[in-house]
């Protein structure tokens, strides 16, 4: 069985020591190392991990600078960047919009369910995104009422009505799956939808399009 290498980046220890615990008691996932600030853990990225668990607020450099550090300096190699999930609370909404618009595939709350984090960490590590739960539509739509929605830009002219349709269900958070059966079509259908979606907008994945939905003045589906 393949093991997922798991990276731990916050500043409280202890916090850090309950995540390995909870880590390490899983068969499938390891833990490939610890840093308590930004730039430790660009250093501990060069380990290699395969997904990185990041705090947002720590000495020296934020989870934000770390995260574009590592994926920047990953994309000048040519090398596969880890999956970074971003760790956050409530009053962090602003930072974990700024950290997925960094590159990293999705947050989960600090008091989240242990077996949610644990199915987050396998999400990502599979090459999804983390964006379906509930308060993740809540936190950006604080983020755009806080910092008042921008008009559509002209590359949301291109996409046509069938695009916008499936855009405003993916924004939602549905999965694949769930706007297949909501529309009467086939996943693969869907897929290509959201794949054509994503490179008319210039997104990397479903996050950022969840992200641009809600900084934007955009109609979503009901």
């Amino acid at each position: 069985m393949s093991v997922i290498r798991v990276a731990l980046v916050d500043d409280q220890a202890l916090f850090r020591a309950g995540v390995r615990m909870l880590v390490e008691s899983q068969p499938d996932l390891a833990v490939a190392g610890e840093a308590g600030d930004g730039v430790a853990a660009v250093e501990l990225a060069r380990r290699r991990p395969d997904v990185m668990l990041m705090d947002v607020r720590m000495p020296r450099a934020d989870g934000i600078v770390a995260t574009e550090h590592i994926l920047a300096e990953a994309d000048a190699v040519g090398r596969t960047p880890p999956r970074i999930l971003v760790l956050t609370t409530f009053d962090l909404d602003e930072n974990a919009a700024r950290a997925i618009r960094a590159g990293a595939s999705g947050f989960v709350l600090k008091d989240a369910d242990p077996e949610f984090l644990l199915a987050a960490i396998r999400t990502v590590h599979q090459g999804n995104q983390v964006i379906a739960a509930t308060a993740t539509r809540e936190l950006f739509a604080h983020v755009g009422r806080a910092s008042g929605r921008r008009p559509a830009p002209p590359a949301w002219s291109e996409l046509t009505p069938r695009e916008r349709e499936i855009f405003g269900l993916a924004a939602r958070g549905l999965s694949n799956s769930e706007i297949a059966a909501s529309e009467y079509l086939s996943e693969a259908t869907v897929k290509t939808h959201v794949s054509r979606i994503l490179s008319k907008l210039r997104l990397r994945d479903r996050v950022q399009l969840v992200v641009f939905a809600y900084e934007h003045d955009l109609p979503l589906a009901e």
